[in-house]
């Protein structure tokens, strides 16, 4: 596989991070300059974002959760030659999981379906773990 191949699903990750960045950042402004939050109310890191700031700031959080495994994942798999197109495939399912479970998490927020989006994008990743340990403990 071509480092481009690899790494694309790896950037596609990453704007998505930026993007949940960007919300939350133009969401908490927006908080704070139509006056329903209060810089007093928040200064010390107190909760008190309206729901749609705090909605967009929990998902930028999850962020830096379980697509942490995925990074060194792919951080490990691409210099030792390991990321194949099983490796490739993956890791766009495993992020169109993250976009949709974004998605899910800033719009209705249904933790139900949010849920089951997360856990399919946890499976995923288990999935290619797995199958990058076999990889280089059996020396395939």
């Amino acid at each position: 596989m071509s480092v481009q191949m690899v790494l694309l699903p790896v950037f596609v990750q990453i704007a998505l991070t930026f993007a949940l960045l960007l919300g939350m950042v133009f969401g908490r402004r927006r908080a704070l300059v139509s006056g329903d939050t209060k810089i007093r109310d928040i200064a010390l890191g107190e909760p008190n974002w309206p729901k749609g700031a705090t909605q967009i700031a929990n998902c930028y959080r999850n962020q830096f959760e379980l697509p942490v495994l995925f990074y060194a994942l792919i951080a490990l798999a691409l210099p030792l030659r390991h990321a194949d197109l099983f490796i490739v495939l993956m890791s766009w399912v495993f992020v169109v999981c993250r976009l949709v479970h974004a998605g899910v998490f800033v719009s209705s927020n249904d933790f139900g379906r949010r849920s089951t989006i997360w856990l399919a994008g946890v499976l995923v990743l288990l999935a290619m773990w797995i199958y990058f340990a076999l990889k280089i403990l059996l020396l395939i």
